[in-house]
């Protein structure tokens, strides 16, 4: 029994360790939840002669560079799509809702697709804003480490 605490705790550290970077974006997600985190290229009539394309925000784009680093990136989340049957956006936020410590890869799968799709789809960034995934993997990630350690400080 007493193993099994303390693989628990250093379990928790370590996923601790690795999102702490992350939770200084958990503010900015929160309050640009639900809208976009693009604009369209377009100005002096551009779309007239050329492509329009999205601007995304730096913010985005930090938290991106950021995510990317960190082990939390799972290259196999189609994998965890498929064997979790996520489907759409509602499938995540329920599956996000009932994770606890045991689920952190599928966290992890969920958060990958959209970091790690969106270098190839970049759509993928915008629309994680906009449904508010990047916020709920975030700050649910940070509920499972505050329930099992301490208050997490996020500035």
């Amino acid at each position: 029994m007493e193993q099994g605490i303390e693989y628990r705790q250093q379990v928790i550290e370590e996923y601790k360790q690795t999102v702490m970077p992350l939770l200084n974006y958990l503010p900015w997600f929160e309050q640009n939840g639900g809208r976009s985190a693009a604009t369209i290229y377009g100005d002096q009539n551009i779309a007239e002669h050329s492509v329009t394309f999205p601007v995304y925000s730096g913010t985005l784009m930090n938290f991106v560079r950021e995510a990317t680093k960190t082990s939390l990136m799972e290259k196999n989340y189609a994998y965890v799509y498929t064997r979790n049957h996520i489907r759409n956006h509602d499938d995540e936020r329920k599956l996000i809702a009932k994770a606890d410590w045991r689920d952190w890869d599928l966290l992890r799968g969920i958060l990958s697709k959209y970091v790690l799709g969106g270098r190839t789809k970049a759509v993928l960034w915008n629309e994680a804003v906009q449904e508010d995934i990047f916020y709920l993997v975030l700050k649910r990630m940070k509920e499972i480490i505050e329930f099992w350690d301490k208050p997490v400080e996020v500035e």
